[in-house]
């Protein structure tokens, strides 16, 4: 079943990005109707995140986000054979000549990015730019790992981790002048996390973040990537670094992650990736949320 899903995505990267889009659109669309447990999980979200909305507004955000996530699988083919002048035209970039002069001025750079749609085509231009250092979690299907790998290392000379060998690997590899492309918006249970507020709801987050900046003196540099309407393609902003981060209170540091995530997210709620169980872990004696 992979090997087909990889032939049918070789296929669809020929196509132009006008008719791609489309195309994913409407998959994800079916998506929305087929998919029920992520679905509720999208409202879910969506409902606790954003109580003031009524229910149709819930569910129509719900049907754009799952048209986005049917363009970001249809669009993963570019990201694996599209030639690299053809990715520069779709995902345009900002914010590099910010990243390189911290980087010139020997200060180590982490890129902090939240779990957007986007998310791949971003990293993929990130790493068109930089050599970077990013943490791999090994997939079970072991075709779509190979193509997820390949994907994510073809350009330049990349450095990905697994998890378990991750903290002082990476730590030395941002000292040695690679960004560190970082994804800390996920709930990975209680054992490294604590819980702070995002969109006023506590919630189990690592505290990766400020530990990886203090113990690599690096700074703090957001890493947001938008996927714009039809054939226009996508945006990846690299923005101003956090001043006075980390601060040395952790539960703070990781809270001021959180409030910059939301902030992001509201712009734009359809983009963020709300088919995760974000809020699966809760205070004891706290229900369940899903």
């Amino acid at each position: 079943m992979s090997r087909l899903l990889v032939a049918l995505l070789w296929l669809l990267h020929w196509l132009p990005l006008a008719v791609l889009a489309p195309v994913g659109e409407a998959c994800g669309l079916l998506l929305y109707r087929v998919v029920g447990a992520r679905r509720k999980v999208v409202l879910t979200n969506l409902r606790r995140c954003f109580p003031a909305w009524t229910e149709a507004q819930c569910r129509a955000v719900a049907r754009r986000h799952f048209r986005l996530l049917g363009r970001s699988l249809f669009e993963r083919g570019l990201l694996w054979w599209a030639p690299c002048a053809r990715l520069e035209r779709i995902i345009r970039i900002s914010g590099v000549e910010r990243v390189q002069a911290l980087l010139d001025a020997g200060t180590p750079v982490i890129l902090m990015a939240p779990h957007f749609v986007g998310l791949d085509m971003g990293g993929t231009r990130v790493t068109m730019a930089f050599d970077i250092v990013s943490i791999y979690a090994r997939q079970r299907d072991k075709v779509i790992d190979r193509w997820l790998y390949h994907g994510r290392s073809r350009f330049g000379d990349q450095h990905l981790l697994p998890r378990d060998e991750s903290i002082r690997s990476t730590v030395r590899a941002m000292k040695a002048g690679r960004p560190f492309y970082y994804l800390p918006d996920m709930d990975h249970g209680r054992r490294e996390s604590i819980f702070v507020p995002f969109f006023g709801i506590p919630t189990a987050t690592i505290t990766g973040l400020p530990r990886f900046a203090r113990m690599a003196g690096a700074a703090v540099v957001p890493c947001q990537t938008r996927m714009l309407p039809g054939g226009a393609g996508y945006e990846v902003t690299l923005g101003e670094p956090w001043a006075d981060y980390p601060s040395g209170d952790v539960t703070a540091d990781v809270a001021r992650m959180n409030a910059e995530i939301e902030r992001m997210v509201r712009v734009e709620p359809e983009q963020y990736y709300w088919v995760h169980r974000r809020f699966k872990t809760r205070p004891e004696g706290e229900p369940r949320f899903y």
